[in-house]
């Protein structure tokens, strides 16, 4: 996926267009981390990407535009980090779950310093993009562990797992968003751990409510 905003991005064709592109969006990331988003300015990004504004504006019409484009960098870098963690899992519901929660943990790690600043943004662009982004991750998800249905216990399979995929997406996305203010004192490889170790339990564990 990558971001197709209707105005005023224009994206490079050279590579070495390309890879100041890369610096300034790299930039614009540490930025976003360092001040927030409501201090978020393009002169800092300028003094950080050692770019005058007005080269920066030759790419991007506004501070929006370029937020977009950040972004789409952390949540295609999100995407590609859980397809690569998915491909490296060992066969098996146990092994694709702690992978899964793996490459949740391992892609948001790098962005919660700036996660929790885009996603609270009221652009539809922005918002958009993230819709598609959990909805990627979830069809990771259940085509990862397809094959491995038949091992679940709860309920019906397809249901449990998409039940599953949203509640490990959704907590890493909450994580991510309340960390810095709410802290729960673990690594994010620990909280895979915990969180992949839940999941496991839920789908293997038959629900025998309503059965006495």
């Amino acid at each position: 996926m990558s971001f197709e905003p209707s105005t005023g991005f224009r994206p490079p064709q050279q590579a070495r267009s390309r890879a100041a592109l890369q610096k300034l969006l790299l930039a614009a990331e540490e930025s976003l981390a360092a001040v927030g988003l409501d201090d978020f300015t393009i002169a800092d990004v300028s003094e950080r990407a050692g770019v005058s504004v007005g080269a920066i504006y030759r790419r991007f019409d506004s501070k929006e535009e370029l937020l977009a484009a950040v972004k789409d960098r952390l949540l295609t870098r999100v995407e590609t980090t859980i397809t690569e963690a998915l491909a490296g899992s060992e066969p098996g519901l146990v092994n694709v779950i702690d992978s899964f929660a793996r490459g949740l943990a391992e892609s948001f790690s790098l962005g919660d310093q700036v996660i929790p600043d885009l996603l609270s943004s009221s652009s539809v662009e922005l918002h958009e993009r993230g819709l598609r982004t959990l909805s990627s991750l979830q069809r990771l998800f259940m085509n990862a562990i397809a094959p491995y249905l038949g091992e679940v216990r709860r309920g019906d399979p397809m249901t449990s797992a998409e039940s599953t995929a949203h509640t490990l997406i959704g907590a890493c996305v909450h994580r991510a968003a309340s960390v810095r203010r709410w802290p729960d004192g673990l690594s994010w490889e620990l909280w895979a751990d915990h969180i992949s170790s839940m999941a496991v339990g839920y789908l293997l564990t038959s629900d025998t409510r309503g059965t006495e």
